[in-house]
C-alpha cells in the first residue's frame, strides 16, 4: 500500500505522518510506502528520515507525475492556502487550493483509467463553507444538512474543492472523503497566515513569555478541536468503511469533525486560571474588524451526529486542550505542567 501526504511537512501533515508511521498500518493493512509532499521539506528530521517515507519536494502542481509515478492507494490532501492570504490575493487561493485540487483529482482519475487502483483521497475541508448574514442568518446549531454560504475566499474555494471531489466519486474515478476541519488550537510554532490563527496564539504565545493580541470581541464563539483529535478525526475517516450501521461511513458527503464550543473569553479565563495571571496578562485585546468579519462568520456550534457515528467526540473541554499542549511542547513553554482535573482520555 503506497500513501501519499500532500501538505506533509505541515503541521498537521506531519502529525498525521508520525500517526501512520507508529502503527505502519492504514485498515489494518501495512504501508508500503509513505509519501510526503510538500514545496518546503525538513529532509535530516522526523518523519522524513524513516525508511518507510518518499519526499516529493516542490510545487504539487510540477511534481503530480512524482506523486503518481507508482500506483496511489490512499491520498490525503491537505495541501492549501490559507484564510487570510486567500482574502488578500483571491488568485493566490484560486491557484494554491482549487487549481491545485482539480490538478490533483485529474491525477487520480487518470490512474484509474489506466487500470490502477482507485485512489482514496480525503480531502481536508473547513467549517469556513459556512456562513451566514442578515437575509439568511446560520441556525443556532450546524450540521451537513445547512446550507453552505461562505462568506471568504478560503471557504469558497474549498467549497468548490469539495463539490469536484463529490463529482469524481459519483462517477467511480476515485473514493473520495471530505473532513470539514474545525479550527485546530493549540498550534505549536510561528504563526501562520490563518484569519484563525489568534486562537493559538493567546495561549500559545503567553506560555512563552511573549505578548499576544486578540483580534476579536471576547465574547464571540468559535468552534475548535485540539490536534491530536484533528488528526484522529482524519484517520477515521479515511478508514472507515463504507455502509449503513455503527462504525461505518454513510452515503458520500462531508463529516464535520466534532466541535469544542468555547468563547474567546472562555479561553483566556482558562489560561489564567491555568498558568496564572502574569501570563494572561500577556494577551491584549485589539480589535481587527477584517479578523472579526471572517472568524464572525463561520458557525460555532455543530450536530456531531454524523462524527460521532464513526466513534468520533470532541474535546472535554478547553482545559485539556491547553494542558495537552504543554505536556507535549514543554520546551515552548514556561509554566510547568498543569494539573489534570478529572480523567481526561485521548483516542
Amino acid at each position: 500500500m503506497r500513501v501519499v501526504i500532500t501538505g506533509g511537512f505541515g503541521f498537521l501533515g506531519r502529525r498525521l505522518a508520525t500517526a501512520l508511521l507508529r502503527t505502519r498500518t492504514f485498515g489494518g493493512a501495512p504501508i508500503e510506502r509513505l509519501v510526503l509532499a510538500d514545496r518546503a521539506v525538513q529532509p535530516g528530521s522526523p518523519p522524513a528520515t524513516d525508511p518507510l517515507v518518499d519526499v516529493v519536494h516542490g510545487d504539487l502542481v510540477d511534481r503530480l507525475d512524482d506523486v503518481f509515478a507508482e500506483p496511489v492507494d490512499v491520498l490525503f490532501h491537505l495541501a492549501a492556502a490559507v484564510s487570510a492570504e486567500c482574502e488578500a490575493d483571491v488568485d493566490l487561493g484560486m491557484r494554491a487550493n482549487v487549481d491545485t485540487t482539480r490538478a490533483l483529482l485529474d491525477a487520480a482519475r487518470a490512474q484509474s483509467a489506466r487500470g490502477g487502483p482507485r485512489p482514496r483521497v480525503v480531502f481536508s475541508s473547513s467549517l469556513a463553507v459556512y456562513g451566514g448574514g442578515p437575509e439568511l442568518p446560520l441556525p443556532p446549531v450546524v450540521d451537513e444538512l445547512t446550507l453552505p454560504r461562505p462568506q471568504s475566499s478560503y471557504g469558497t474555494q474549498k467549497l468548490i474543492c469539495e463539490h469536484l471531489i463529490a463529482d469524481h466519486t459519483r462517477h467511480g474515478f476515485l473514493d473520495g472523503r471530505v473532513a470539514r476541519l474545525m479550527t485546530v488550537s493549540v498550534r505549536p510554532g510561528t504563526p501562520n497566515a490563518a484569519a484563525s490563527g489568534f486562537l493559538s496564539g493567546i495561549i500559545r504565545e503567553p506560555l512563552a513569555g511573549l505578548p499576544a493580541t486578540c483580534p476579536v470581541r471576547p465574547g464571540l464563539r468559535v468552534a475548535l478541536s485540539s490536534p491530536r483529535r484533528t488528526v484522529h478525526g482524519l484517520l477515521r475517516i479515511a478508514e472507515a468503511e463504507r455502509g449503513t450501521g455503527p462504525g461505518r461511513l454513510e452515503g458520500t458527503g462531508p463529516v464535520n469533525l466534532p466541535a469544542l464550543t468555547v468563547s474567546v473569553a472562555d479561553m483566556l479565563t482558562t489560561l489564567r486560571q491555568a498558568a496564572g495571571d502574569a501570563v494572561a496578562d500577556l494577551v491584549s485585546i485589539t480589535p481587527d474588524p477584517a479578523v472579526e468579519a471572517i472568524v464572525g462568520s463561520w458557525p460555532a456550534v455543530f450536530d456531531n451526529t454524523r462524527a460521532a457515528a464513526l466513534g468520533l467526540r470532541p474535546d472535554p473541554s478547553f482545559l485539556s486542550v491547553v494542558q495537552d499542549y504543554v505536556a507535549e511542547h514543554a520546551d515552548a513553554v514556561l509554566v510547568g505542567p498543569l494539573p489534570r482535573r478529572g480523567r481526561h482520555r485521548e483516542p
